[in-house]
């Protein structure tokens, strides 16, 4: 394994890759979409998440005076919408308008979700932090909602139509390859010992049954 040295904001995006939200805002009678990667859930109990925003950011200041605002997660067929609504700013133009994306009401907020997503959650602004050149808003969690093909405890990430979209930096993305479920197995001595793949236990077996072939034909032949 060869390391290399990377610059020290290439540290943000060895931590991207989570599901990208489109941010949907309404302030008055104009509404706004974005897409954020910078989020991240701060409590249990009560229900917060963080979003962090740049000022520059024409969803900055909509969250800011509405005080309320929605994570709309996509799926691989709003791609090309997602990296759109990123590139351009809603004070020059009407992002959703323009989109021709349907929409509907949100339960608990006055804000558009977007139907063509496969997971909604609904904020009301429970506080900001300025935090170094970008602003963290911090939602309270008031309304959640899930496609059933894409979501049951966790993403299910059966259906490639129904995964959601992950940001890798640039223009790259993914969607989620397969969900997996850790098997530990632990010695006598409680340490925990690495589970084979299916390859392996394949090829260890086969390993095995040749032994046992061999050693069968000739009993006195040490084991391989």
């Amino acid at each position: 394994m060869t390391r290399r040295t990377l610059d020290d904001l290439d540290a943000h995006r060895l931590l991207n890759g989570g599901p990208v939200a489109l941010i949907t805002t309404r302030w008055r009678t104009s509404s706004d979409v974005m897409p954020a990667i910078w989020h991240t859930p701060l409590s249990r109990v009560p229900p917060l998440l963080g979003v962090v925003v740049h000022p520059s950011r024409h969803t900055h200041d909509m969250m800011r005076f509405s005080e309320q605002f929605a994570l709309n997660f996509p799926a691989r067929d709003l791609l090309n919408h997602t990296h759109y609504f990123g590139m351009v700013s809603g004070r020059d133009v009407g992002k959703l308008e323009l989109s021709k994306l349907a929409t509907f009401g949100a339960s608990k907020i006055d804000v558009p979700l977007l139907a063509n997503c496969v997971a909604w959650v609904e904020c009301v602004l429970e506080d900001t932090h300025r935090l170094g050149d970008h602003t963290l808003f911090i939602g309270r969690i008031v309304a959640v909602q899930a496609d059933k093909e894409a979501f049951d405890e966790t993403w299910l990430a059966d259906d490639p139509a129904y995964r959601p979209v992950h940001y890798l930096g640039v223009d790259r993305y993914a969607t989620l390859g397969e969900r997996l479920t850790p098997e530990l197995r632990t010695s006598d001595d409680g340490a925990i010992e690495l589970h084979e793949t299916t390859a392996e236990r394949e090829e260890r077996e086969e390993h095995e049954a040749i032994d046992r072939e061999r050693r069968e034909r000739d009993p006195e032949a040490p084991p391989a």
